[in-house]
This record gives C-alpha cells, sequence and structure tokens, in this order.
C-alpha cells in the first residue's frame, strides 16, 4: 500500500477546462479533462504535450457552475495509451476560491456531497 504524500485532499470534480499558454506565441485553446482537484492544484488528462514547468492560463467550471479564473504550472506528466496525464499546481490562486475547493471536500466526505 502506497503512502499518500500529497499536501492537500484530492476531490473528484466532472468538469472541463480550457487552457491557453502564457509563456510563448501560442494563444490556442486546449480542452482537458479534469480526474481530481485539490486546494492547491489538479490532475487532468490531455492530448496535447505539454512540458513541466510551463505556466497555462484556466478557467476551472467548479460543481456550482461557477468559472475560477487560475493559473497553473505542470508538476507531473505521464503517458498514459495515447493520452496524457497531468498533475498542476495552481499559481496565485485567491484564498476565496481554494476555500470553495475545500467547502466541496468536506461536503463530500461527510456524505452530503453527490
Amino acid at each position: 500500500m502506497s503512502q499518500e504524500r500529497r499536501k492537500s485532499k484530492r476531490t473528484d470534480l466532472s468538469s472541463t477546462l480550457i487552457i491557453k499558454r502564457l509563456d510563448g506565441d501560442s494563444n490556442r485553446q486546449v480542452a482537458i479533462e479534469i480526474q481530481d482537484v485539490s486546494r492547491t492544484g489538479l490532475g487532468f488528462m490531455c492530448r496535447e504535450p505539454l512540458q513541466i514547468g510551463e505556466v497555462y492560463e484556466s478557467y476551472l467550471t467548479i460543481w456550482t457552475k461557477e468559472v475560477i479564473h487560475v493559473f497553473l504550472q505542470i508538476v507531473r506528466i505521464e503517458l498514459k495509451g495515447s493520452v496524457y496525464a497531468y498533475g498542476a499546481v495552481f499559481i496565485g490562486m485567491p484564498e476565496m476560491d481554494s476555500a470553495r475547493i475545500e467547502v466541496y471536500q468536506t461536503i463530500r466526505e461527510n456524505g452530503d456531497g453527490q
């Protein structure tokens, strides 16, 4: 059994977001599929190759259908078949937005979430 090394609990969230690269000429948007999200970051699947350390502007649609504007830095990459699994940390996320994610986790842990 592997030991959990993450600093924040992870929550599954069915959603998509659009990212566009900030550090370059490309302003292309890419759809991704979120696998899990925590107060400090998220895991997602994407067919596009991204690089560790790159920063992206993102629009995350949360369970309340609100959109949170965030910046993500890629910290982990794993190829799973023809799709990449990425881990990213939030850069400069306002405390109010990270608290929304934490509240949702608390609700789900107490059995009131869907």
